[in-house]
């Protein structure tokens, strides 16, 4: 009896990793990944930085909705390559949706957000009422 290792479950993994595979070697299949999400909390501030290279700050389309921000990009493009009697037409889809819950501490009309170098960058201000009060002295009369 001879025993068979199967890669991750599969069956047939090394039928479907030809089928799928371009000519270039690499694969066909698409990850969905969620981008990655920091988010750090200031005295004034939370700061959410989301990991995105290679879009346009166009693509992008951020919302708040009754103390729920959400973080969405949907991106589609078309490769077409005509050689001779050979046409090769790709299409691209790539698009993902994160959604936050917001404090009540947030000052929701004061969010601003940058795009550079990859990285969406969104501050969230504090209400003032939230920020912590200054240290101050008082005197005995």
């Amino acid at each position: 009896m001879n025993l068979i290792k199967r890669q991750h479950g599969s069956a047939f993994p090394h039928v479907m990793d030809e089928i799928f595979k371009d000519w270039r070697g690499g694969s066909q299949l698409v990850n969905r990944v969620v981008p990655p999400v920091n988010i750090k909390e200031t005295e004034t501030a939370f700061n959410v930085e989301l990991v995105a290279p290679g879009l346009k700050k166009e693509d992008f389309n951020i919302e708040v909705d009754k103390g729920l921000l959400t973080i969405s990009s949907e991106v589609k493009a078309e490769n077409v390559q005509e050689d001779g009697k050979y046409t090769r037409r790709e299409y691209i889809h790539t698009s993902f949706k994160r959604a936050f819950t917001l404090p009540e501490t947030v000052n929701e009309e004061g969010i601003n957000a940058n795009y550079a170098d990859g990285i969406l960058t969104l501050t969230l201000p504090k209400k003032e009422e939230a920020q912590p009060k200054a240290k101050r002295l008082i005197e005995i009369s």
